[in-house]
């Protein structure tokens, strides 16, 4: 074995040598979350319909009322059209 071919082999790779390590340079980035303008708006309007009942009990009663009283008219027509869309939108 040729000790000077493995000698310039090595310097050719530089195996022998040891490279060091330098430290970087002080960056301070942190971490960050940010939240999209869309995303805060339905936040906001989540929070607006969470505030809200689920059933508007002064159209209910008005409806009894109307209904007790017997001034409570609608078409049977208009009824099958919003039976008939309700159908069509879950299609959908």
């Amino acid at each position: 074995m040729r000790v000077d071919a493995y000698n310039k082999i090595s310097q050719v790779y530089q195996t022998n040598a040891v490279q060091k390590t330098r430290k970087t340079s002080g960056t301070k980035a942190a971490d960050q979350l940010e939240i999209s303008r869309t995303a805060k708006d339905y936040q906001i309007a989540k929070q607006a319909v969470a505030g809200t009942q689920d059933i508007r009990t002064d159209k209910i009663n008005d409806i009894k009322n109307r209904m007790e009283s017997g001034t409570y008219n609608i078409s049977t027509k208009e009824v099958a059209d919003k039976i008939v869309d309700s159908y069509y939108e879950k299609l959908i």
